[in-house]
């Protein structure tokens, strides 16, 4: 079977069209059999033996091969999920989580690791090394290396059942997801969306063999109808729809419901801290991030509730006001983002929808790649002839001075069997090869924009524009590391409440005149956003950011509410109102579902984490505040951003990084005042 399964071929890029679902458990077994073998040997040899070279080059070149393997399976299931990939991927989950149980808990490998920390070689390491062995060490620790043998034991079977219920909870969610469309026939029925958002529900209506138009809970849909949908009704059954998914409400009540699964997780997580020595799941979650305690991250997002909440009123009043003169008296959850954007309209004579035309997907991507070639000296081409996952996925080279610096795959549009959201993930580490050859970094970064419609170009909205930046700011980190070592090149080891520092620091050119003229062109006549819609769009910035502050406050104090105080008594929806009684002015009707579908903490790395999005936010204003002092396209600033941020990876602590960057600890006024919300509300 080996020599024809195209996951235990070398390769340079994942064979993707030739991975088949009967490939996966073979691959995956084969590989681990043989890590373990190879771990064996390895840690035979006499312990003076087991330098750098020897050992942490050596298991990198063992985990690089199991990663060759199960890294294009696990991305396959995110961007083409099938019922055959589905149960091959689950039945890896077990033997993946036990095999990486068993070399956290390997004494001898933890004790060979502590040696080499403590060995006289030690001391000639690179920052970057010492780093890795420190962290490590820790993650031994945080792995159950010191639990006596049953406690072990219990720590991985949870971490087995952790795996899979976090599986379970994502597929249930992409199947509610799936699992709801409506089928219009009457045009009229879709009175006010525009001309684009009906072209892809008429799209989607004949894919599935139907006349007409249909609506489902793909974001670029379900966005359309409750920003545009003239009929309330309509906009209530989609919001409905979308916001009971996986739930026991709604038109699917029962079906897929992730509500015994949360309760699973979250009492595993519980029990998962306590064996290790923490209170609860939240401090387990901080002993890898750059806060110091539970107490200063509640502390840091009431502190912005404080200072939020007013605006957020303000916010609310007038879009009330507003409703009210439209004839509307009961605001409801599925009319803020209609009337919301009508307002806009008024105000600011902004039409969201009229800026598309301006953002086609090539122009945005020709400015983005202009704009990091002026702040970082890089080049980046489109490459062509190559596999991928689907016809739509396209493939750019990283260029520096002619010398080739990495790879990344770009997969932009939504899509059947594609989970939601968007990501960036590492499809390959830049890293020094036991062999000395150098090992150059890929990246995926996959979005779920509109697509586009027959002969016209993807047209994108700004905010997808601004989504756009902000994964390929992870890719840049992935990127354009300098570090050789696995351990801390491009993302790895860098605590996860710094990493969407690059990220959000990306999105800030998306807003200045200077970036904007490099990615907006009309797409039928090239012309560059006009001055007057600029200005509007500039105006228009900060509406409603009060608004949006309390919902992340609120989405990031549940999280991290839920993780720190689990067991007292309090189920997860009396958790969730708590958070909303403090810092919501609008709370949705009692049965939205919202974390059955909150995906981030439950089926992905931002459990008591979610906070990092505010925390990095602070670091990102801050960092771009350099940019706003000497220059935005200031190539010394931007040099010194690629050198001290981007290119060292998690060789170093977070603050150490920022400081060398910035010249001082961060300070929150940066992003109060790129929020507007540095004044007192009215």
């Amino acid at each position: 079977m080996s020599a024809n399964n195209p996951l235990l071929q070398p390769y340079d890029l994942p064979p993707y069209s030739e991975i088949r679902p009967e490939h996966v458990e073979p691959a995956v077994d084969t590989v681990l059999g043989d890590n373990r073998i190879a771990l064996q040997e390895l840690l035979s040899r006499p312990k003076e033996h087991l330098d750098w070279a020897t050992l942490v080059v050596g298991l990198d070149e063992l985990n690089e091969r199991l990663s060759r393997a199960w890294s294009p399976i696990g991305h396959l299931n995110s961007v083409k999920n099938s019922p055959e990939l589905r149960s091959a991927y689950e039945a890896c989950l077990p033997k993946l989580s036990a095999y990486w149980t068993e070399l956290g808990q390997n004494r001898e490998l933890f004790e060979a690791y502590r040696a080499l920390a403590e060995s006289p070689a030690a001391a000639g390491f690179d920052v970057a090394q010492k780093t890795i062995l420190e962290h490590d060490l820790r993650d031994f620790r945080l792995s159950g290396i010191d639990l006596p043998p049953v406690e072990q034991q219990r720590f991985g079977a949870i971490q087995m059942k952790l795996a899979e219920l976090g599986s379970t909870f994502s597929n249930q969610l992409l199947d509610a997801t799936q699992a709801w469309t409506k089928h219009v026939t009457d045009e009229a029925a879709l009175a006010g969306l525009t001309d684009s958002a009906k072209a892809q529900m008429a799209q989607a209506a004949k894919a599935k063999g139907l006349e007409g138009w249909l609506i489902t809970l793909e974001f670029p849909s379900y966005h359309a109808v409750m920003t545009y949908a003239d009929d309330r009704s309509l906009r209530q059954e989609v919001y409905t729809a979308y916001s009971t998914r996986a739930s026991d409400q709604g038109p699917n009540a029962g079906q897929f419901d992730n509500g015994p699964v949360m309760n699973q997780i979250l009492d595993l997580r519980q029990e998962l801290a306590r064996l290790l020595g923490f209170g609860n799941y939240a401090e387990l979650s901080l002993a890898t991030k750059m806060a110091d305690s539970t107490d200063q991250v509640l502390g840091f997002l009431r502190d912005l509730a404080v200072r939020s909440k007013p605006h957020a009123r303000r916010d609310l009043d007038e879009l009330r006001t507003f409703a009210a003169e439209q004839g509307l008296a009961d605001l409801q959850s599925w009319d803020l983002g209609y009337y919301s954007e009508k307002l806009r309209q008024q105000r600011y004579s902004l039409n969201q929808e009229a800026l598309r035309a301006y953002f086609p997907v090539d122009k945005v991507l020709f400015g983005l790649f202009a704009i990091v070639h002026r702040l970082y000296g890089i080049d980046i081409e489109e490459l062509e002839g190559f596999d991928s996952w689907h016809p739509d996925v396209r493939l750019f080279e990283i260029r520096e001075n002619g010398q080739h610096v990495g790879r990344f795959f770009l997969d932009l549009y939504a899509r059947a069997n594609k989970r939601g959201g968007a990501w960036m993930d590492g499809a390959r580490d830049k890293r020094r090869c036991a062999d000395g050859s150098l090992q150059t970094p890929v990246a995926n970064l996959v979005c779920n924009f509109t697509p586009p419609v027959g002969e016209q170009p993807a047209l994108l909205t700004h905010d997808e524009v601004t989504t756009l930046f902000h994964e390929f700011g992870h890719g840049l980190h992935h990127l354009l590391t300098r570090v050789e070592h696995a351990g801390a090149s491009g993302i790895n080891g860098v605590a996860w409440d710094a990493v969407e520092l690059p990220s959000q620091f990306m999105e800030n050119w998306c807003w200045e005149p200077e970036g904007l003229a490099l990615i907006s062109g009309h797409y039928q006549t090239g012309e560059t956003l006009p001055q007057d819609l600029l200005d509007k769009m500039l105006a228009a910035k900060n509406f409603q950011s009060g608004l949006m502050m309390v919902r992340q406050l609120e989405f990031s104090l549940f999280d991290f509410e839920l993780h720190a105080t689990h067991g007292d008594g309090r189920g997860i929806y009396e958790v969730l109102d708590g958070v909303r009684q403090e810092v919501s002015v609008l709370p949705p009707p009692a049965w939205n579902r919202f974390p059955n579908g909150f995906a981030h903490i439950f089926a992905g790395g931002y459990a008591a984490g979610y906070y990092s999005y505010k925390w990095a936010e602070v670091l990102s204003s801050d960092a771009y505040s350099r940019f706003e002092e000497e220059g935005v396209f200031n190539a010394e600033t931007g040099r010194a951003f690629r050198d001290m941020i981007l290119a060292r990876g998690g060789s170093q602590e977070p603050m150490v990084l920022f400081v060398d960057f910035r010249g001082r600890e961060p300070k929150i006024d940066a992003l109060l005042r790129h929020l507007g919300l540095t004044g007192a509300a009215a």
